[in-house]
């Protein structure tokens, strides 16, 4: 069955937005209608049946528009199936996917009404032509890891599939 899912992204360096349009073309290769959307723009979630939400991690804090994407949408994010996901570490090594993944779940505790259908830390990228000083002198990195990305993203479309809005 198709459904309306809204992609919503929070980005300062665009990474997060890449990541962002890749779940959203790849819930439409499943048969949805997906809407990408910048989380600062988006007024209501009206009749979509699903959201994702996006962020990247900058300093152990989840994007300032991503938690209040959260709070402004409390309500309308209770009664349809969301999922979240965060980019950061510059490696995928455990232990720093597992320091994400506390500063996502730090940032979700925020709002302990809402429960996301499923949360996931994917890798940041440092691209030192977007960064200012002293940042622009780090190394370049991308941790992405597109296949799992691809994989998460078919495990949400088939859990917003099979949930439906409490009437």
């Amino acid at each position: 069955m198709t459904k309306e899912i809204l992609v919503a992204y929070a980005t300062k360096h665009e990474s997060t937005e890449e990541v962002a349009r890749a779940i959203a073309n790849r819930l439409q290769v499943l048969g949805h209608r997906a809407e990408l959307r910048p989380a600062r723009e988006v007024k209501t979630l009206g009749d979509y049946d699903g959201v994702v939400l996006g962020g990247a991690l900058y300093a152990g804090r989840w994007h300032r528009q991503a938690r209040r994407f959260l709070s402004r949408h409390r309500d309308e994010l209770s009664m349809r199936p969301f999922a979240v996901f965060a980019i950061g570490p510059l490696t995928l090594d455990v232990d720093a996917v597992a320091g994400s993944r506390t500063q996502l779940d730090r940032a979700l505790a925020g709002e302990p009404y809402l429960e996301p259908v499923a949360v996931a830390v994917f890798g940041g990228v440092i691209d030192p032509s977007k960064l200012r000083f002293p940042l622009n002198r780090m190394a370049p990195a991308d941790a992405r890891d597109w296949d799992a990305i691809r994989y998460w993203t078919d495990e949400v479309a088939g859990l917003i599939e099979h949930r439906r809005i409490p009437a």
